[in-house]
């Protein structure tokens, strides 16, 4: 028995007992150097780079948009903004667009005008960001003016247009309107009756316009009574005031050479050919009606923040009435869409959205490029106090509902830019005196309905 119970102690202190057990140390956990606890860590998510481009008409447009990019890029969380200014007014601007777009160098987000968000969206060169606005909780389509969202939610595929289309090709940047910049000085001196009282009388008509500009003509070789750029915008109110125009009511045709359209030619052909009170038809106007040397320039809402650097006394005031009742006038407008082959769209889309919120645009209208594209009273009513220039109804008069104003849209049944490419030089040829208005009439829409879809 005692030789079992040695053996027995001997099994026990060989088994031991864990809560008697001395405790084991766990080995010395190893530092990892600094260097390499670094490179474990999460990275830190860098903002995403977004290009944007406008069309700007002067310096001091560009410095408009620059400072909103400014603004903006430091209030948009995770994006990092470059603005580019585009090139001057015409299609040169939109061509180079496509140019970047098919060689994968042209930014995320651009302006481009209502006449061709139908040749842009066709051509698949631009994003449907339907999807995008859907998810979009604050964004209504019916914030906007109704004429540019028609085009702008326009589906070609099923002819829907609204907010249940399936197509959001963009938001409106602007509405705009023109007017006449005047020379006070220059009108003053001529003696010519002042065209802010003539219009408030109801008494500016093109009879009324024609004699201020010969009148302040008058004033030497080197000053001007009248100047407008040589796009289709200017030419175009001398064809709507008449009663004309640059298509059929559907806009499926080409109405130039009806008697009205013709006879808005005719005249505007008369103050270039006939009176010589027009600066050369083709030569930029606005430089020269800086310096002082023009009564009344034809011009939008954006030509204002260089208008504002001129050291003469300036007002505005709406254009002139014509056979028609009305001034002819356009509801112009842009829009900012994205480029169809961007790889960051929520971050394009988030810039559209803050470009065009009623912050922003109150911003850009205060500085004084546009007018702002969302419906509201109390935008507008805030419009009116960005002065100078002191007569800002004279745009808005060019967008009141009395006024007719003809919307600025693109050919869904056509090609405007290959309409603008017949219509441009013929047009040109009429005002330079190369070609009669009897012989524009005569050949001009066998050309334009060839850009028609038959």
């Amino acid at each position: 028995m005692i030789s079992v119970l040695v053996i027995a102690s001997f099994a026990l202190a060989a088994c031991g007992s864990p809560a008697t057990e001395a405790p084991v140390e766990a080995p010395a956990a190893t530092e990892v150097p600094a260097t390499e606890a670094a490179m474990t860590e999460a990275p830190a998510m860098e903002d995403v780079a977004i290009r944007w481009r406008t069309r700007p008409d002067n310096q001091e447009e560009i410095d408009v948009y620059s400072q909103i990019s400014t603004d903006l890029d430091g209030e948009l969380d995770g994006i990092t903004l470059t603005y580019e200014p585009g090139g001057s007014e015409g299609a040169n601007y939109q061509d180079q667009l496509k140019a970047e777009i098919a060689a994968g160098t042209a930014p995320d987000v651009f302006w481009i005008p209502g006449t061709d968000v139908a040749d842009f969206a066709t051509r698949g060169l631009i994003l449907n960001a339907a999807d995008l606005a859907a998810a979009t909780p604050d964004f209504s389509v019916d914030d906007f003016y109704a004429g540019p969202m028609f085009h702008l939610t326009y589906n070609p595929e099923t002819g829907a247009a609204g907010a249940d289309s399936g197509a959001v090709w963009g938001i409106p940047r602007d509405v705009s309107t023109f007017a006449l910049y005047l020379n006070m000085d220059l009108i003053n001196e001529a003696g010519a009756p002042d065209p802010r009282e003539l219009a408030a009388n109801g008494e500016w008509t093109w009879d009324a316009f024609l004699d201020v500009a010969q009148k302040t003509r008058a004033l030497g070789s080197d000053i001007y009574g009248y100047g407008a750029s040589a796009w289709w915008g200017p030419y175009g109110v001398w064809l709507n005031a008449s009663g004309g125009g640059f298509f059929t009511e559907d806009r499926s045709a080409c109405a130039l050479n009806t008697p009205e359209s013709l006879a808005g030619l005719d005249f505007q052909r008369s103050l270039y050919q006939d009176y010589d009170v027009a600066t050369p038809y083709g030569e930029d106007p606005e430089p020269t009606f800086r310096a002082g040397k023009v009564a009344m320039f034809q011009n939008g809402r954006w030509a204002t923040p260089g208008v504002r650097t001129v050291d003469f006394e300036w007002d505005v005031v709406q254009l002139p009435d014509g056979p028609s009742g009305t001034a002819g006038n356009w509801l112009f407008w842009g829009a900012y869409v994205i480029n169809a082959n961007t790889e960051h769209p929520e971050e394009a889309w988030a810039l559209a959205q803050a470009l065009t919120t009623a912050q922003t645009q109150g911003k850009i209208a205060a500085l004084g490029a546009n007018i702002p594209s969302r419906v509201s009273q109390e935008a507008l009513d805030s419009f009116l106090t960005f002065t100078p220039p002191a007569n800002n109804q004279a745009f808005l008069n060019g967008i009141a509902a009395d006024a007719n104003p003809t919307a600025e849209g693109p050919l869904w049944a056509g090609s405007w830019p290959e309409f603008d490419k017949v219509m441009g030089p013929a047009i040109q040829g009429v005002l330079t005196g190369a070609t009669t208005v009897d012989d524009f009439g005569t050949t001009i829409c066998d050309e334009a309905n060839k850009v028609f879809t038959q």
